[in-house]
């Protein structure tokens, strides 16, 4: 798991820049995983405000990321706050911009802490143990997003990972999660349409994702992942979810866009 969101310090302080190195995971994946990247946005901006913690994430993917190649990061403040920064990362490789991301750092506030959201189910049962392509721990759910019957834009997915070392990596580990079933999500009322068939039924990639996280979490212990997908048209999706604990407790919210094309 601490592979997921590996960030180390390259140097470049003096122009205001801090860089940092983030090797690719070795995943069966034709190209560079847009959850690896998100996860070492994380990190990365971790690294650049250690005094405050991840509030909101918005990341744009400019161009395809090369498998066989380091992520370069390198991290401008264009705000220092006491209770906020802002940060803008790029990532590239050599000097190919791939993706960006501006990233709002807070310190919490003290206020009212109310939530409302819809009831949860229980924690499906070990025999409901499911594998998602690209997440290497636990996972169960009652919906098979491979399959091509149509079905409504809703999937509720559970997961949980072994312990981090540092739990510190965990908004990261939740960030990168966040980026696999959007799409399978937004296909599920087509037809004859699921989420394995990317690249042969259709083509997609996504071009922005957006996190926000509003109460702290770990990912050792149980999450559900609740997403729906309002609209696919024009050749693209959106759909938006929530993270929940199994207590009930909203510690995150996401949103993403994708690329979505159908043979003609």
């Amino acid at each position: 798991m601490g592979a997921a969101v590996p960030a180390t310090t390259h140097g470049g302080e003096e122009s205001g820049v801090r860089c940092f190195r983030g090797p690719n995971l070795s995943l069966p994946y034709r190209r560079l995983f847009g959850g690896q990247l998100l996860a070492q946005f994380v990190a990365a901006a971790t690294l650049g405000s250690p005094e405050k913690s991840v509030r909101s994430m918005h990341a744009n993917f400019v161009r395809e990321g090369l498998v066989d190649e380091e992520v370069t990061y390198d991290v401008v403040h264009r705000h220092r706050g006491r209770s906020f920064d802002t940060l803008q990362i790029s990532a590239l490789q050599q000097d190919r911009l791939i993706a960006v991301a501006t990233v709002a750092m807070h310190v919490p506030d003290d206020g009212p802490d109310v939530q409302t959201i819809s009831d949860i189910p229980p924690i499906p049962p070990a025999d409901r143990e499911i594998i998602v392509g690209l997440l290497p721990w636990e996972t169960r759910s009652v919906d098979d997003l491979d399959e091509p019957a149509a079905a409504p834009p809703h999937y509720e997915l559970w997961m949980r990972t072994p312990p981090a070392n540092d739990p510190g990596q965990y908004p990261a580990v939740a960030a990168y999660a966040t980026d696999l079933t959007v799409i399978g999500t937004a296909l599920r009322p087509l037809d004859g349409y699921s989420q394995g068939g990317n690249g042969t039924a259709f083509h997609s990639a996504v071009t922005s994702h957006t996190i926000w996280f509003h109460r702290p979490l770990r990912t050792d212990d149980w999450l559900l992942l609740r997403q729906d997908s309002p609209i696919i048209a024009g050749g693209r999706c959106y759909g938006r979810g929530d993270l929940i604990t199994g207590n009930g407790s909203l510690v995150a919210s996401f949103a993403q866009e994708a690329v979505v094309r159908f043979p003609s």
